[in-house]
């Protein structure tokens, strides 16, 4: 009876659409910008066999986990404890650590997507051109993280941006994002190693 008198949640349109956004927020911003870095200060190859070990280990178990719990509660992560756990139980709580660490991971990607952001647009307008050196590079991000207004600024148009998306609801503004720009950076990724095979 209280199943019926909610409303009924939106879901994904297509397998396609959850498979490319389960993507999309697996890769994450740290796996575009630090991961080559990181792979560079710390070994290659070595690195990247201990990465791929971490995640098969690690992130897989959560993800299957987290995937699980999501099916069977069909809602969100502050309220699937309360609606799976037993009577006496304190699994609720995990649900407000999850909803913290959200908050605080928003922190740092709207950030982050606001630098690239605003990299996007000092490349079109020629602040990023083929040839630079690697210590032009450091001065401009040196001279953005100098400027805390146009940083906060262009996390303000992510924001925004994100709230937009979301207004759509998940099949027309989430899902079909996802799909647009997932296919994208496939594509852009398959167009580069050609040209490197080449």
């Amino acid at each position: 009876m209280e199943r019926e008198n909610q409303m009924e949640r939106e879901r994904l349109g297509s397998r396609l659409g959850f498979i490319l956004l389960s993507a999309g927020c697996a890769i994450g911003c740290g796996n575009v910008w630090k991961f080559p870095w990181m792979c560079g200060q710390y070994g290659g190859g070595g690195f990247v066999l201990i990465y791929v070990l971490c995640l098969l280990l690690l992130g897989l178990p959560v993800m299957t986990m987290e995937f699980a719990v999501g099916r069977a509660a069909q809602a969100s992560p502050l309220h699937m404890y309360q609606k799976l756990e037993r009577k006496g139980q304190k699994w609720h709580i995990h649900g407000w650590f999850c909803l913290l660490g959200c908050v605080m991971l928003m922190m740092y990607y709207t950030t982050v997507t606001g630098w690239m952001v605003s990299y996007f647009g000092k490349f079109l307008i020629g602040t990023f051109h083929a040839g630079m050196s690697t210590e032009e590079a450091s001065g401009v991000f040196g001279t953005m993280l100098s400027q805390p207004g146009k940083m906060a600024f262009w996390t303000e148009v992510v924001v925004i941006a994100g709230f937009l998306v979301c207004s759509f609801g998940l099949q027309n503004g989430l899902e079909r994002v996802s799909k647009i720009m997932m296919l994208a950076l496939l594509t852009g990724c398959g167009s580069k190693s050609a040209k490197s095979d080449t």
